[in-house]
């Protein structure tokens, strides 16, 4: 049976929290550390997913003026709300430990462990894909992970109890996706343990021994309690300090979505929304000079999005179809939802934009 250290971080900064996130997945890609479960708990943070444009999920003006910290974490996804009252919880680990095919498998299996470790609390926890845990139909946590080369970096959360007035004052939820579900509020969207069973809500550390019950009962997992080490603080330190901390990172300062797209289209995919964000080289042969692609989507490796738009900076609009062709036949990346005939199909909505514009 496979084991794992279980280490338990207690409360952080929202930006601690995703430093420590980026230190384990390059620890122990390198070597460094064992497969590991963490457990995790933070102040009041606003964290947007690793693509999207943070001005256009997060109340970043009313999260200053209320003293919510605002993030942009590791993994894809939405954005979300955090504080005291949710439990998060990781698993960081080997391929070779648990051999998922691709990321749509590991979620199925992880997430379905969590969801039955859940049911042992007395709530009817199920996993709905892409990366939610529900109770009848309403999410009680979410989930979301990225394979980085041996390593496979997967993380949930588990609403224990919230105010829904602070994570209405904190995200922008566009209203199209509020549509999709017959929602008026993200919040009627979510359901707590508190909710749920009232009196008898579990505390932290219950919930903590029920999600190891399910990840040992459906994944062989032997979780054995052990310290965070010295080393991996000071690196999660170092990150804080150079990247995941400053605002360069959290705003993403100096891409195409700072300053005024020429062309920008947008899509709701089975993997998520995807936008496209254009700045055009006109002189000559009119050429894409930046490209920016943001939204909810996963990507695996996380990086494989900055490389697309690598691949697509420079290329002529007419070859930039296939230039996303043949990105994709060699990168053997993966992003949820996106491939070269969506990158197709957005560049032609683009910059048809574009052109009645003009």
């Amino acid at each position: 049976m496979p084991r794992f250290r279980l280490i338990d971080t207690g409360i952080r900064g929202g930006r601690e929290n995703i430093a420590f996130d980026q230190a384990l997945a390059e620890r122990h890609r390198e070597g460094r550390i064992p497969d590991t479960l963490r457990f995790l708990r933070f102040r009041p943070s606003a964290l947007v997913g690793r693509h999207q444009i943070l001005a256009e999920e997060v109340n970043v003006a009313a999260c200053a003026e209320v003293g919510i910290e605002v993030g942009r974490r590791i993994t894809g996804g939405g954005a979300i709300y955090l504080d005291e009252g949710q439990l998060g919880w990781e698993l960081v680990f080997s391929r070779a430990t648990l051999p998922f095919a691709d990321l749509e498998s590991a979620a199925r299996a992880i997430a379905g462990a969590a969801a039955a470790g859940l049911r042992r609390l007395g709530v009817a926890a199920a996993f709905r894909p892409r990366n939610d845990i529900e109770v009848n139909g309403r999410k009680l946590g979410g989930t979301g992970g990225f394979f980085d080369g041996p390593t496979l970096f997967y993380q949930g959360t588990v609403l224990i109890d919230f105010d829904p007035a602070r994570l209405l004052l904190a995200l922008r939820v566009p209203a199209a996706k509020l549509a999709r579900r017959g929602l008026d509020s993200a919040a009627e969207r979510l359901v707590t343990l508190r909710a749920l069973l009232g009196a008898t809500a579990p505390s932290i550390a219950a919930v903590q021994q029920a999600l190891i019950a399910g990840f040992g009962e459906h994944l062989g997992i032997v979780a054995e309690p052990e310290l965070p080490r010295p080393e991996e603080e000071a690196h999660a330190a170092q990150l804080l300090q150079d990247e995941i901390g400053t605002d360069a990172f959290v705003h993403q300062e100096g891409t195409v979505a700072a300053g005024a797209p020429e062309a920008s289209a947008s899509m709701f995919t089975a993997g998520g929304t995807v936008r496209l964000d254009l700045r055009i080289e006109r002189a000559g042969e009119a050429r894409i000079r930046e490209a920016l692609i943001s939204g909810d989507f996963f990507a695996t490796p996380p990086r494989a999005v900055l490389d697309l738009e690598a691949s697509l900076r420079g290329v002529p609009l007419a070859e930039a179809a296939q230039a996303a062709r043949e990105f994709f036949q060699a990168a053997g990346a993966t992003i949820e939802g996106l491939s070269s005939e969506t990158i197709g199909a957005l560049l032609a909505a683009a910059l048809g934009k574009a052109a009645l514009r003009n």
